[in-house]
């Protein structure tokens, strides 16, 4: 099986799994990070050496009050214990998005997780939080114009790499396949700059049932496309 390098998922339908289950939305969130969990292990165990999840959006942010409150303690609850699990599974963590929006706690715990994770060896798991595309190129291309400014950088040396060195995923490979699950097709401001040249695999299952059997259907769909790049087919 050609497995790809790098996965990208946007968790969608938490809400819809709890609604139809008779549960608040927050009983979606809290079975959605049992998810998160266990895609981590099994993508690794598949060969996939990074995973990025989209786990919250600067849109996000227009959620009820109460909702918002509530994915914010589960984060909370995730990066308490998730130094031990990654130091477990030799798992590099990274989050990336604007994190300056986030409470000073999260920040702090954020940090201690990235630092203690980066050297591990293992599956390279990437969570978005606080995380637009428009956002991250706007401010990628603010830094760009500062350098600019101070004459540390002319206009005409601003290349494709220069503006990716200053993306939240500097240094990561582009995404191979992005999943979304639940049944959208669109990518709601996901990695935009990143997912130029990946392929797409919408599946209407909730991100809470998501499990092995589901992300190799994924991996079996990447497998049987075409990946040219512009380049003509060879017959």
């Amino acid at each position: 099986m050609s497995v790809p390098n790098h996965v990208a998922i946007i968790l969608d339908g938490n809400g819809r799994w709890a609604k139809a289950k008779g549960l608040p939305r927050t009983a979606g969130h809290v079975q959605g990070a049992k998810t998160v969990e266990d895609i981590c292990e099994i993508a690794y165990n598949m060969g996939i050496n990074y995973l990025t999840v989209y786990a919250f959006s600067t849109e996000n942010w227009s959620r009820p009050n109460d909702e918002v409150t509530a994915l914010m303690n589960l984060l909370r609850s995730y990066m308490k214990n998730a130094i031990k699990r990654a130091q477990k599974n030799n798992m590099c963590v990274r989050v990336i998005g604007d994190k300056s929006k986030l409470a000073p706690d999260l920040i702090e715990k954020i940090d201690e997780l990235e630092a203690i994770t980066k050297n591990n060896t293992g599956l390279h798991f990437q969570i978005a939080i606080n995380y637009g595309s428009r956002d991250e190129i706007t401010r990628a291309v603010r830094k760009l114009s500062e350098k600019v400014t101070k004459g540390e950088l002319a206009p005409e040396d601003i290349t494709e790499e220069r503006i990716a060195d200053e993306l939240d995923t500097a240094g990561l490979p582009d995404p191979d396949l992005m999943i979304r699950t639940s049944g959208e097709q669109r990518i709601s401001n996901f990695l935009l700059w990143q997912l130029a040249y990946s392929e797409f695999y919408y599946t209407s299952v909730p991100w809470p049932d998501f499990n092995k059997a589901e992300l190799q259907k994924a991996v079996e769909a990447y497998e049987n496309r075409d990946r040219r790049y512009g380049r003509v087919k060879e017959e």
